[in-house]
């Protein structure tokens, strides 16, 4: 029997990207497009679920193995409807902490605040 050929599919990396627009509004999709390729067709009105909150950024981008990876996180994601869950992951994806940091005013260093914050309050 000759060699059995696979889809090409399954071997290409697949992004996840969310997008955020000026109204703070999010969109979760799911590419094999480079998504810088895929913001462009977001801004240029050709997808009809984003075609109206014009323009949008990416503020997200995670890469998977397969669409089905991709997809399964996409759907969990879509699961928390823009609630709390959303706002962790993307406050984690972003490397925030929720906008309590010092350029946003805190002023609490915690309960057993290490060096680096002892010497900020210092100042």
């Amino acid at each position: 029997m000759g060699s059995r050929l696979t889809c090409p599919a399954k071997f290409m990396e697949v992004f996840l990207y969310i997008l955020e627009n000026k109204e703070k509004r999010h969109y979760v999709g799911i590419t094999g497009l480079w998504p810088e390729d895929r913001l462009k067709r977001h801004n240029h009105g050709d997808v009809s679920s984003t075609k109206a909150g014009k323009p949008w950024k990416i503020i997200c981008i995670e890469i998977f193995p397969s669409f089905a990876a991709a997809r399964s996180k996409e759907k969990l994601i879509k699961s928390w409807k823009g609630g709390n869950a959303f706002k962790n992951f993307l406050s984690k994806a972003a490397g925030s902490s929720n906008g309590r940091t010092a350029a946003f005013g805190a002023a609490y260093p915690g309960s057993n605040p290490g060096p680096a914050a002892l010497e900020r309050d210092k100042d």
